[in-house]
Parts: structure tokens; sequence; C-alpha cells
């Protein structure tokens, strides 16, 4: 694990939905600490409360117990529109459906959350020409998603996460519409900015070919924390399957 201070800290998490009447304990007394530039993945079987962890990471949604801080701030005890301004501008959510704007082209659809911001747009169209450029994709700046890949769907939606220079990047099953080819090239993708730019990375996977690129694996089961895996220098997907096998049984 990284030496460097928490970034993130979530302290004895509980969640808990009504299902038909009936309560339902998505997760159960999580704590989990992540370091500044850390990459983490998060696995488990469907169910296991990998999505509900990242949701409340997101400030999507709010735990029924304990406290999700991010750089020192409780998202639970903002109001909507404080976590809203937050997740903007201190958060970078990559989804797996990509969820970009089909009118609009590559260039715009990175430069509308710094837009919304109130970032001038010529300002804000020249950094997101950047970040595509940063994700080998400076020939697809004016194409629409129609017009492009899976794979280059998904980059420009990690550099629409990018956008605002977020001290978080969170991504949901980043490479899950998306072949082994270019699944591979995302990671690979995740990896390099964790490495070689320092940004913090918290990815939901089920897919061991894509924690295998984490410093750490945390592996949910039933809601709950049922183990780690740290990984060193030798990152073996094969290795890290077997592991994850024995932590869920």
């Amino acid at each position: 694990m990284s030496s460097s201070p928490p970034l993130a800290e979530l302290v004895g998490i509980g969640k808990r939905y009504e299902t038909l009447g009936e309560p339902v304990m998505a997760l159960r007394d999580v704590s989990l600490t992540i370091c500044k530039g850390e990459f983490v993945a998060i696995m488990g079987s469907s169910g296991s409360g990998k999505t509900t962890l990242l949701h409340l990471l997101a400030g999507l949604d709010t735990p029924t117990a304990g406290s999700v801080v991010i750089e020192g701030r409780n998202l639970a005890a903002m109001r909507d529109v404080e976590r809203t301004l937050f997740r903007r501008r201190r958060l970078g959510i990559v989804f797996q459906a990509y969820n970009l704007l089909p009118t609009l082209t590559a260039t715009e659809n990175v430069a509308l959350p710094a837009l919304l911001d109130g970032v001038p747009s010529r300002e804000a169209e020249t950094k997101a020409r950047e970040l595509l450029a940063r994700l080998d994709l400076e020939l697809r700046v004016e194409h629409r998603p129609q017009a492009l890949s899976g794979g280059e769907q998904q980059r420009v939606a990690i550099a629409r996460a990018l956008m605002n220079d977020p001290a978080l990047l969170l991504a949901d099953e980043p490479t899950g519409n998306l072949d082994s080819v270019h699944g591979a090239a995302i990671w690979e993708r995740l990896a390099s900015l964790a490495r070689d730019e320092g940004t913090t990375i918290v990815a939901v996977t089920h897919e061991p070919d894509g924690a295998a690129h984490a410093d750490r694996v945390v592996v949910l089961r039933d809601g709950c924390i049922v183990g780690e895996i740290i990984q060193e220098d030798k990152r073996d997907a094969a290795t890290l399957a077997a592991r994850y096998r024995e932590l869920v049984g």
C-alpha cells in the first residue's frame, strides 16, 4: 500500500435498502482507506455490494451508517447541492455504458464538465483536446460517438472524467461492454494513469485480468470485505483469480 496520506476513508459503512418491504443489507460495517496515487480494484460476485460501495464513494448515494470522507470532507454531511458540486469538481466517474451525448463530438463531450462549472469555452476545448491526445485520440476529436469504436468511446469517457483534474477517479466495470482486446487496452491505460501520472483510481470489476493491473484488490462477499490482495511487482491474473476464489469460498 502507498505510504502517502489517506485520500479517502470509509469508516464503519453500512447500507440498507428496502425491497418489497423487507430490509436488505448491501454493505455491513465496511472500512477502507485509499491512499493518494493508489490504484485499487474492488472485486466480488453480483450482489456482493461492490457497485454500492463505488456509488457511496462517488456521492451518488449516502450510507445508512458510517462515514465516507474524501479530502477531509464527509460526503454524507453535505447538502445535495454541495455533494453535486464536490462530485463535479473533485471526482471523475467512468461508467460501463460510456454515457456520451450522441449529438456532441468527442471534444464537446470531454469539455462538458468544465463548461458546466463555468470554464470559458475556448479554455475548456483546448484542455479537452489535450486530454484526448494523451489518450491517443487526437484523430478523433471531431467524431461523434456513433463514429467511434467501443474502446474509443470508453477512452473519451475517461478523458471526460479527467477534465476537472479529479482527486479520485472511479470506474464502474469500465470494460464490461468491450471485447478482450479493447478491454485490455483500457486497463493498461488506467494503470498508466496511476503509475505515470499519480492518478488515484478505484475500479469495480469482476475480471481478474483487469484487477491484476491494480496495486491492491479488495474482495467483497455478502456486503463485507473478506480480504485484500496486495500486488507487488509480479501481477498475474491466474494467481489473482486463485487467491480470489480462496477468499470468496
